[in-house]
């Protein structure tokens, strides 16, 4: 595998940085068309035009860079989503084969997280990494120790880095140096101290560079496996992405809560997904002037007392509940309820999907799908499942929703739905029966209905890669895996969990949540005919941007 995305990252953000980056970007285009990319620099920034003059890409300045250093500062967490979506606005535009990535400058201004942000976004935007380390003013040991904490640092984040720039090395010192780093088993170069602070100085630092960097070394140390880590900013922006890619309608039943018009014009905003929102137009496009939204007029609005909606409406809904001897005096009354007038809109083929619950309920949101929309052919319940994104990697939880205390099948059918719904989203699923007891190790009726449940699943789909039962640490951890299942390929490695009930799945989605920081997008509500998913009623904006854009992937 060859690495293409590539970050140059300093501790220091000076002091031979851009003599790196300059001559890494040209030995990219000799292969590549290559991007250039400046995740965060300040207005005063001037290296960026020049990296852009020896690009091959045609990019200027406003596409190659993210945001304003000041506006990182502020808030690095909301930074890293505009940051991952700039970045792939640029690779989309450009149509880059290669992209030359570069960290934070050098700042008067002291951030001793500075250098665990720049990990955090090459992460983000998985791409390998070359360390740039001066050596001026440093003994060989403290050298030695910069580059061990700057590659921990970087590993910290899942980041693999892929060579070692010493700059400001005098070339009698350059055997020793790279002496002093062997242990660290990467490729070393040294620069010797060359200034580079304007368009001026450029052949001259390429001089430097490439008298004492080979260009086909540069791009061998690029030809390496790694398995990047998906953040949840990626993940966030891939949802996104792919819900662009073929847009799909998504009906929003309750267009009179804040949070769901300022999602709904993020969403209309970037063309990611076209939008029904129930409610009166005036009012809803009134609310959203005094919140500042400027895109809100690009959703199709449905007021409930349509008659050319409405009429159509009450006679699907009677034919459908006519088991139940639903009149039209019941079926206009039912249809007061904005959850139920969504839903039918999905059924009527207005929408292809809804997203509700951010004022409703998680049962108002799922009763009427599942009085009309019904269960897909040969499912017999519906599951509701969190996507969990971790540090480096998502999975999924499940049931966390919906189901009390499921018996052996319903637990099987709900492991297998989790597959499905990992599959939809890029993740090859690898499934945990949950319990108290690991292959045998506890015994008891809760840990029985577990083992059943895990007999059905190998029984109903042989070639999914499943342990149970199976306690959640030695399913989570190589390392306990080897001593609590030793032997088992799937034990430390589950990516879908499935928990043994509603109480324990529920505590569990909401207590790593909180812990650990992971981001939790959901519940999917799994097994329905058509995609109909719940906000918890504490969902932020982000939450039900999310979710939006999980539904139309769904409906895809």
């Amino acid at each position: 595998m060859t690495i293409t995305n590539v970050y140059i990252a300093s501790p220091e953000g000076a002091n031979g940085r851009n003599v790196v980056a300059y001559g890494v970007l040209k030995a990219l285009t000799t292969k590549y068309k290559t991007a250039v990319f400046r995740p965060a620099v300040s207005n005063h920034d001037h290296f960026t035009p020049v990296l852009l003059a020896a690009s091959n890409a045609g990019l200027g300045v406003a596409l190659s860079t993210g945001l304003d250093i000041h506006q990182v500062r502020r808030d690095k967490a909301a930074a890293r989503g505009d940051i991952v979506a700039a970045f792939n606005d640029a690779m989309n535009v450009s149509r880059a084969d290669a992209a030359l990535i570069v960290g934070t400058d050098k700042s008067h201004v002291n951030d001793p997280t500075t250098y665990e942000f720049n990990a955090n976004i090459a992460a983000d935007l998985q791409a390998g990494v070359f360390l740039a380390v001066c050596t001026i003013d440093r003994w060989p040991d403290e050298l030695k120790e910069t580059v061990q904490l700057s590659i921990e640092g970087m590993e910290q984040a899942g980041n693999k880095v892929l060579g070692i720039f010493v700059t400001g090395c005098e070339p009698r010192h350059s055997v020793s140096v790279r002496n002093t780093l062997a242990d660290f088993g990467l490729p070393v170069w040294t620069i010797p101290q060359t200034p580079f602070e304007d368009a001026s100085q450029a052949d001259a630092a390429l001089a430097a560079f490439q008298a004492n960097v080979p260009t086909e070394e540069v791009l061998r140390a690029l030809d390496t496996d790694v398995e990047f880590p998906v953040t949840s900013y990626a993940f966030q922006y891939s949802l996104l992405g792919r819900a662009k890619a073929n847009k799909k309608t998504i009906v929003l039943p309750e267009g009179e809560e804040d949070r769901i018009i300022k999602a709904a014009d993020y969403l209309l905003e970037r063309e990611i997904v076209n939008l029904i929102i129930v409610g009166d137009k005036d009012a809803i496009l009134a609310r959203g002037a005094e919140l500042g939204l400027k895109h809100l007029d690009r959703a199709r609005f449905q007021a409930k007392d349509d008659e050319n909606v409405l009429k159509p409406m009450v006679a699907k809904l009677c034919e459908l509940r006519a088991k139940k001897g639903m009149t039209e005096e019941q079926a206009r009354k039912q249809l007061t309820d904005a959850s139920y007038f969504g839903t039918m809109l999905v059924v009527l083929g207005y929408a292809d999907g809804l997203v509700s619950g951010s004022i409703n309920s998680t049962a108002n949101t799922v009763r009427p799908a599942l009085q009309v929309i019904k269960t897909k052919p040969g499912q017999k319940l519906v599951s509701g499942a969190f996507l969990m994104c971790f540090k480096d990697h998502v999975a999924v939880f499940a049931d966390c929703a919906i189901n009390l205390n499921p018996d052996a099948e319903q637990l099987a059918e709900i492991a297998l739905q989790s597959a499905d719904t990992a599959r939809a989203f890029g993740i090859e699923p690898k499934v945990g029966m949950l319990s108290y007891s690991t292959l045998g190790s506890g015994k008891g009726p809760d840990v029985d209905v577990v083992e059943e449940a895990t007999r059905l699943v190998k029984e109903k789909a042989p070639d999914l890669p499943v342990v149970g039962s199976i306690q959640f640490d030695a399913a989570w951890s190589p390392s306990v895996a080897a001593t609590k299942a030793k032997g088992n390929d799937v034990a430390g490695h589950v990516n879908v969990f499935v928990f043994p009930d509603l109480c324990a799945g529920n505590i569990a989605y909401k207590a790593v949540q909180r812990s650990s920081g992971a981001l939790a997008i959901g519940p999917v509500l799994q097994g329905l005919n058509k995609p109909v998913n719940d906000l918890s009623r504490g969902a932020l904006v982000q939450d039900i941007i999310n979710t939006i854009a999980l539904t139309a992937i769904e409906a895809q």
